[in-house]
């Protein structure tokens, strides 16, 4: 009986989750052209096709969807059995400092799961902003560090690229005329620069009606309907909905930066591979 390689297994879910073998290469490390090779290794295995063509791009067969299950299934058993493995007898304390839009969304359950296979290790959680959270990390404070991107650093292990959206108190058309709203945190703020460029650019009227040093403060100012912001699908939630995009300046792709501290311990080495796997994006590593 053939077994399956994690390693296809893995291209194969990254071009699933990316939507195009350029973005598998990407997430996976390889070449375009290694990434079709393991496709085509994988599709003997199978013995049927995988992608099929659709327009300029290609998508999962039937085959492919339900291969998808399996290798998400397979990827899991081999991830959890690795981290019990390395943390059996792990022990000490390690701090994760990361902003809120990751610690309000997929982190929980990354940690979960992080703290059954290391049960004896302490694990501290900072949850603030890029530029705190940066100086802490710099201080030797923070471990392993989850915060907006400023440029490459050496200790980046994984970049997270994730869409930037207008959002606003409901999925209806932002009024048309007049100043534009908008509601963002005190500076420094990549979202702040990148909402007031974006607007700039497109010669469009505008006046900062809320603003917050934290995210809380943020999402009562869009909730209650003043103002509309500039964040990631992450923030949306009760009371806040992605604004049509369609009479709107578009948007950067918001980055996010995975760094591990220098000569860090085993435990902080198997968090911070964890999380680089485990944080849904559009993202590739560096």
């Amino acid at each position: 009986m053939q077994t399956f390689d994690p390693d296809l297994l893995r291209t194969f879910l990254a071009f699933a989750e990316g939507g195009s073998l350029a973005h598998a290469a990407a997430a996976v490390g390889r070449t375009a052209s290694a990434v079709t090779a393991q496709m085509q290794r994988l599709e003997a295995m199978v013995g049927e096709p995988l992608l099929a063509q659709a327009g300029r791009g290609r998508v999962l067969t039937p085959a492919g969807e339900e291969l998808l299950v399996h290798a998400r299934r397979i990827l899991e058993v081999h991830r959890d059995a690795w981290l019990s493995l390395k943390g059996a007898k792990a022990d000490g304390r390690l701090t994760l400092g990361c902003t809120q839009d990751f610690a309000d969304s997929n982190l929980p359950d990354l940690l979960r799961l992080f703290a059954r296979t290391h049960p004896r290790v302490r694990l501290d959680l900072r949850v603030g902003r890029s530029r705190e959270l940066t100086v802490g990390y710099d201080q030797g404070a923070i471990d392993v560090l989850i915060v907006m991107r400023d440029g490459a650093q050496p200790d980046e292990i994984a970049m997270l690229s994730e869409p930037m959206l207008w959002l606003s108190a409901s999925a209806d058309p932002v009024p048309a005329g007049g100043e534009l709203p908008i509601a963002v945190l005190d500076p420094p703020c990549g979202f702040r620069s990148a909402a007031t460029s974006a607007l700039e650019d497109a010669g469009l009227a505008y006046r900062i009606a809320a603003t917050s040093p934290s995210l809380s403060g943020l999402r009562a100012a869009v909730r209650s309907g003043i103002a509309i912001t500039a964040r990631t699908a992450r923030f949306v939630g009760e009371g806040v909905a992605v604004a049509p995009q369609a009479s709107l300046p578009a948007l950067p792709k918001a980055e996010f930066s995975l760094r591990l501290k220098p000569k860090a311990d085993r435990a902080a080495s198997s968090l911070a591979m964890l999380l680089a796997e485990g944080l849904p994006n559009e993202s590739s590593r560096p």
